[in-house]
């Protein structure tokens, strides 16, 4: 690696917001490589439902963390925080400028912030998994609510997978899950983080556009193919805003129309999350993803980036 380079840009915000148009427009711009912080999009085969840009779209720009996970594995904060970090490093290391982009919160917080995870233990994972299988979401919500209600109230309450690991952290640790988040400080590599987001009421009908475009798409046809290689074995996977949805339109649960409304509804749920925590974060500059020139908006927020010692922030 050179002993000196380029600050990172990551692009983070709510979803449906442009995110990806913005960093392959910097790419071109800036002479970069992007690194995909989505993690849905980390899925083989998971394309139309996670709204994963097609080869044919990138401009030829280099796209890492796309389609390294089979929907039987299950995506990890962790192992995309050390598998992203080599990335990034490679990226500096070829003299590029990497561009990190996307919406999934605490993958970005790992990876800006070195989020250090507390250990987990196998037995105490399964237990409240079984309870997960047994009870559902509402089991495992319930009993957080008791053990930790601050992040019974931050968790939604249909993540199941993700209240399983704030339980398992409670009991090891004996503190509140969020006790094991990272300080907030410098990010990592010098990184300048923009934030877009768009009008409320725009925003909601570009979700209701796009939605209503991957169910005529062929997310079903996606999701009917993905069963066959195992998303109903997936604990991850099979749980992703869309696909969940149309595992129950395909097990006959509901209709095709109350899947698809029921996908927008979480989508705007998620939005809600997403914004939320990004707003929390002092680092992020925000930018409106309608200005008419939005390359020209963001640039001027990179003109204070300075080259960072790469030998001390790898």
């Amino acid at each position: 690696m050179t002993d000196f380079a380029i600050a990172p840009i990551a692009i983070v915000g709510p979803t449906a917001t442009g995110k990806s148009d913005l960093a392959l427009d910097l790419a071109e711009r800036l002479g970069g490589e992007i690194v995909n912080i989505d993690a849905m999009q980390l899925y083989r085969g998971m394309d139309i439902g996670t709204a994963k840009l097609p080869v044919a779209q990138r401009r030829g720009i280099a796209h890492h963390q796309l389609d390294v996970l089979d929907v039987t594995d299950t995506a990890s904060v962790a192992a995309y925080q050390v598998a992203a970090s080599a990335d990034v490093a490679a990226i500096v290391d070829r003299g590029h400028v990497p561009i990190i982009v996307g919406g999934s919160m605490m993958y970005i917080q790992a990876l800006l912030d070195r989020w250090e995870f507390p250990a987990t233990d196998p037995a105490v994972r399964a237990r409240w998994e079984a309870v997960l299988l047994e009870g559902g979401a509402a089991a495992v919500h319930a009993a957080l609510r008791k053990a930790d209600p601050v992040a019974a109230g931050a968790i939604l309450p249909t993540d199941g997978r993700r209240m399983v690991r704030a339980l398992e952290v409670v009991e090891l640790t004996g503190r509140p899950f969020a006790a094991s988040a990272p300080t907030i400080g410098r990010p990592r590599w010098g990184t300048v983080i923009i934030g877009i987001d768009r009008d409320t009421a725009a925003l909601d009908s570009r979700i209701e556009r796009r939605t209503a475009a991957m169910f005529a798409g062929g997310l079903v046809d996606e999701v009917r193919a993905l069963t066959e290689h195992g998303l109903r074995d997936g604990v991850t996977a099979r749980r992703a805003i869309g696909y969940a949805q149309v595992l129950s339109y395909l097990d006959e649960e509901c209709d095709l129309s109350h899947a698809q409304e029921r996908t927008l509804i979480g989508t705007r749920r998620y939005v809600r999350r997403q914004r939320s925590w990004f707003r929390r974060d002092p680092r992020v500059r925000w930018v409106d993803a309608a200005a008419p020139d939005l390359v020209a908006t963001v640039l001027p927020m990179l003109d204070e980036r300075r080259r960072f010692d790469a030998r001390d922030h790898t």
